[in-house]
Formats: structure tokens, sequence, C-alpha cells
């Protein structure tokens, strides 16, 4: 079995994939162009920021999984390894200690001035009246937008600093924000205006493309501060350029529209020469210690894949309870050889698709038990048909709630 790691990893980990019996291919320089001619062969492909479409999906005949070492899988084509039946498992959590300390490392050097005043000594110019002139973060409210494992690494580390913190996600109830200790906002405008700065941690999906848009910044203060290290479509690049311009906000981005594909390469985006924005390198995962955490975590992902076919942190899968499958058959059977086989033909006959099946062997190894979702419900000459046959111990039928 071949895996591909087509992007920067840690190298100390590949040998652990040699271990489990893989044939390794390293190519952290391959561009995502070259993705469709270099999959040919490969069951296993890993990626970082490396973008994964369709091409390279279809090309890929061998491809069984795709793993994201990190968070987010808005650079994979879910819609087409779905189709194709590849998984595509990422890393959650991995990277939040590394992306809660850019963040924190970003918003003090927004109330410090940080990098003027580097830019000012490496000129000669000595400033401290001009740069004395910092609020502190010291009782001052942050708003964090997205409470899952980043933006609660934030919130500790900002509580820490003895800041205020208001929070919104989808999923916050009251319950859970008293358990984070911060106050709970009822939507991202009124976040925004009780905040002196507002981050962003939430994952780029369909229904976060441009979360944070134009509503939510006409409700931030003159010379608020606001920090995105997520992903840029979720804010509203032309309204927070609006505010920038009409409110002075002061702004740290380290994602950006146009990024390069490559580690290394020219960059041109205008939004970097406004005043008062900071930017840093799309780094925010990139610390040796999240690198190792991600590392560990997809050797762990490769590993369960090789050795039983299960996919851990599977992130296009349905649950069992959102399957199209209508009712269940509980078939206990005697386990010998071609049972299973005829009680599927006998499925398919009466034009019944199968939408999830496990096997259970009890102890001794002489009987089973089969639990088979069904499309739609049987018809009492399939089940009349399945009890028939001679290695079959007892049927039942059970119905399934619509989903």
């Amino acid at each position: 079995m071949k895996i591909l790691i087509a992007d920067a990893f840690s190298e100390s980990h590949l040998a652990a994939f040699s271990r489990l019996g893989l044939d390794v291919d390293y190519r952290p320089q391959l561009a995502a162009a070259e993705l469709p001619k270099a999959i040919s062969g490969v069951s296993i492909l890993v990626v970082r920021s490396k973008q994964v479409g369709a091409a390279t999906i279809e090309a890929g005949s061998s491809l069984g999984l795709i793993v994201r070492a990190g968070a987010g899988v808005n650079t994979i084509d879910l819609d087409s390894a779905s189709q194709r039946g590849v998984f595509v498992a990422n890393c959650p959590g991995q990277n939040a200690v590394a992306v809660a300390e850019l963040t924190l490392g970003l918003l003090l050097a927004l109330d410090r001035r940080l990098p003027e005043q580097v830019a000012d000594l490496r000129a000669g110019k000595w400033n401290k009246k001009e740069y004395s002139k910092a609020a502190g973060l010291h009782g001052r409210t942050l708003g964090v937008i997205g409470t899952g494992a980043i933006g609660q690494a934030v919130i500790a580390r900002a509580k820490a600093f003895g800041m205020r913190v208001l929070a919104w996600s989808r999923s916050l109830t009251p319950e859970r924000a008293r358990e984070l200790a911060v106050e709970r906002a009822e939507t991202i405008p009124a976040l925004c205006a009780a905040s002196d700065a507002v981050t962003v941690h939430v994952a780029y999906v369909p229904n976060t493309r441009g979360l944070v848009g134009e509503s939510a910044f006409v409700r931030m203060r003159k010379g608020a501060m606001f920090l995105n290290t997520s992903r840029t479509e979720v804010v509203d690049t032309a309204a927070l350029r609006r505010a920038i311009a009409e409110k002075g906000l002061r702004v740290a981005l380290d994602v950006f529209d146009h990024e390069p594909e490559k580690a290394e390469a020219p960059f041109s985006d205008d939004i970097v020469q406004l005043p008062g924005l900071y930017g840093s390198h799309h780094v925010g995962a990139s610390t040796e210690q999240a690198q190792a955490a991600i590392a560990d975590e997809t050797v762990r992902i490769v590993e369960a894949f090789v050795a039983d076919g299960t996919v851990k942190n599977c992130v296009n899968i349905l649950p069992p309870d959102e399957t199209p499958a209508r009712a269940e058959l509980m078939v206990r059977h005697y386990d010998k050889v071609g049972v299973l086989a005829e009680l599927l033909g006998a499925v398919r006959r009466h034009d019944i698709n199968v939408e999830t099946m496990q096997n259970t062997i009890f102890c001794g190894a002489k009987a089973a038990c089969a639990r088979i979702r069904l499309g739609t419900r049987p018809s009492a000459e399939l089940i009349a048909e399945i009890r028939r046959h001679p290695d079959i111990i007892h049927v039942d039928v059970i119905e399934l709630p619509e989903p």
C-alpha cells in the first residue's frame, strides 16, 4: 500500500509509516496541479494546505483515504471524495495551542504597535512618547467568535491576561458559557458592539462564508482591534476594508484572499498596505509542538486505517441515524460460509439497497448476529425467504424513524 505525503511533514514521523508496511512517497514540493499525475497507485494521501480537487480524486483509482494534517478541510473537494467512496479525515484540536499563542501575540502587537516600534528602532528613531500610548489588555473585553478547541485555548489565555471574555458560536448554550466562564453574546453584531477586540476562530464551511460582515463591522467601536487567524473566507473582506477606512480599526490577519500555493513565493495583496494592519504568513499552526502533535494524530489515523479499515476523525460519512435507511434486519444465524452471501443475495433480488451492515460473532464462533439497515422496508415475502434458509436462527425487523 502506497502513501503520498504531498506537503511538509515532520520527517521524524515518516519512519512510522514505513513501520506500518507502507511504501512512503514524501514529496512536499509537489504542486497541487501535479497531484492528478502523482496520485496513480496511491492508497493514502496526506496533505496540509494543498488543494485536493476533483481531478486528483478521480485520477486516484486506488485512493481510499485523504488525511488533512490539520483541522480545516475546505481545501479538499469533499463532494468528489464522497461520490468516489474516499474517506477524508482531519486532525482537529492538535494545533489549538499554536493558533491561540499567535492570536495573543498579534493582539499584544496591535495594542503596543510592536512592528512600528521595531521599524523605528532599526531606522535610528527613538519615540518613547508616541509608543507609550497603549491602552493595555487587562480589564478590556475580548470578543471570541467560535468556541471550539482553538476558541477555548484563546479564552483561557485571554483570561490569564485579565480580560473580560464575551463569546459567540451557534452551539454555545448558556450552560456551556458558564462552564467556560465567559459571557454569551446572542449575535455576532452584539458581540462586536461590546468588545474592544474581536478574534475569529470558526471553521470554513458553506454556512460560515462571510459570517463576519457589514452588520458586525458597523457595530465595532472606533479604533477597536480585529483579528482573523482562521480562514479568510469567513470574513467579508470588502466590509473589513471599509471598517478600517471609516472606523480606524486595527487589524491583524494570518490569512489572506490570495495566498501563494507554495511556501516561498511572491505575494501581492494591497490589504497589507492599509494603515494599522499587521499580517503573518498563515503560520498559526506552524510551531514545532503543533506539527509534532498533528503528525502523531496523522500516524494514528493511518495506522487504524491500515490495521482494520476504520477511519478516525472522518468528516464525510453520515452518522447511522442520518442514512437513508428505513428499516433494520436483525438476523441471528450460524457462522458458516455463504450464509451472509445468500442473505444479501435475497435482499438484492427484492431490489432493496443495503445502507449499513454489521456482523457480530458470538463466543465459540458457532453463531453470529447480522444487523443490516435497508433503504426500504422489507416485504413479507423477503422475510419468509430469509427464514426458510436452514442456517438462519431468527429474523427481526426494526422500523427506523424518519430522518
